[in-house]
């Protein structure tokens, strides 16, 4: 399935379709953890966002602008109007972007960016671009570093609440991707200066579910309340435990979370 933008989509599974949406430098594979997890009950769509893993970038694809359009125009270009979807960090925001502009059914956000305030633009910009930074210069030991516990929770302490316990594999990929995907650096900069996420003027289609690691050092806690009042129909979940990547530290949970909070028994 491909339209204008030619998104790579890759599906696993079956029963009614789900559409997960992966973070910033990531690709559809981010979603390894839990595919597995859901698949038994859902036909599990997963894309790569032009810019990322083999979706070509476009023009506007380091923003957040574009990359919300891109992902509307496949969704209507290929049928997928009502479709349920989820998403993390930026994909979480995305979902919601297309919950406020009527396009989906269901929506969870897991840990969704855009409820910034102040000096936490500052922090997210100025933590994101450094460690960007980081993993681009040491990319040739990535592998090396990622075999190691001590090494794993210094690269990853941001993003999980138990990067020791993660699995080295997909901790490479997962660096490798962010360090080489070429969005990334203008991504951050738009995701910083750019507007709040809002919510949606009227009632949206489908129910929207948002859940937060509750010990999230990225989109930090005092976010969630707002994330909340932009959604305020929304049915909220800590996640415990968990850092940003939830889908890493409590792949079971968000399972669960995501199939309830898209109608699957």
């Amino acid at each position: 399935m491909t339209t204008h933008t030619q998104i790579k989509a890759s599906t696993q599974g079956s029963g009614s379709k789900l559409l997960l949406v992966h973070g910033l430098g990531g690709n559809g594979r981010s979603w390894s953890p839990i595919v597995p997890l859901l698949a038994g009950q859902r036909e599990v769509f997963t894309i790569d966002l032009p810019g990322h893993g083999d979706t070509a970038a476009r023009a506007d694809s380091g923003t957040f602008a574009g990359l919300a359009d891109d992902l509307q125009e496949y969704i209507e270009q290929n049928g997928l109007t009502s479709i349920d979807v989820a998403g993390f960090s930026l994909g979480g925001r995305l979902v919601l972007e297309m919950a406020r502009r009527g396009c989906v059914g269901n929506v969870v956000a897991l840990n969704p960016g855009g409820f910034w305030r102040g000096w936490e633009r500052t922090y997210f910009k100025w933590t994101l671009t450094a460690s960007q930074k980081l993993l681009h210069a040491l990319r040739g030991q990535l592998g090396t570093l990622s075999g190691s516990p001590v090494s794993r929770t210094a690269l990853l302490a941001q993003l999980s609440a138990r990067p020791w316990a993660l699995d080295k594999a997909m901790v490479e990929r997962e660096l490798v991707a962010f360090a080489e995907t070429r969005t990334v650096v203008p991504l951050i900069k738009d995701l910083a200066s750019g507007p709040a996420q809002s919510g949606p003027a009227s009632l949206q289609a489908g129910r929207v579910a948002i859940a937060w690691g509750d010990k999230d050092r990225l989109c930090l806690l005092r976010q969630a309340p707002r994330a909340r009042a932009a959604f305020p129909q929304t049915a909220f979940h800590w996640i415990e435990g968990s850092g940003h990547y939830s889908i890493w530290d409590r792949p079971r949970d968000v399972a669960d979370i995501i199939l309830e909070g898209t109608g699957s028994d």
